[in-house]
């Protein structure tokens, strides 16, 4: 049996969006934390994140600038050698 009640949704419906992608590629449809651009599920809740200055969160050095320069070195020196060795042949 319907309710006689009034919602007033209007609010709710016009607050921001999170701005969060999900899994399934669509855009989060749950309203944004007051003051953040995220839903309490996707980060905007208090206390969510890692802590400021959080020294676990730099697992390697893999992605650093100096260490994609070194790659493409390396990708540059096998180049060559490969190229020398067909010269050889």
């Amino acid at each position: 049996m319907p309710s006689d009640h009034i919602r007033n949704t209007g609010p709710m419906l016009a607050s921001p969006r999170c701005c969060a992608k999900t899994r399934a590629s669509g855009a989060c449809r749950s309203p944004a934390v007051r003051g953040k651009k995220r839903c309490r599920m996707h980060g905007g809740a208090q206390g969510s994140g890692a802590p400021t200055a959080n020294q676990n969160a730099r697992k390697h050095g893999l992605f650093t600038s100096d260490a994609i320069a070194e790659r493409r070195v390396i990708q540059a020196l096998l180049g060559e050698a490969r190229a020398l060795l067909e010269k050889m042949k």
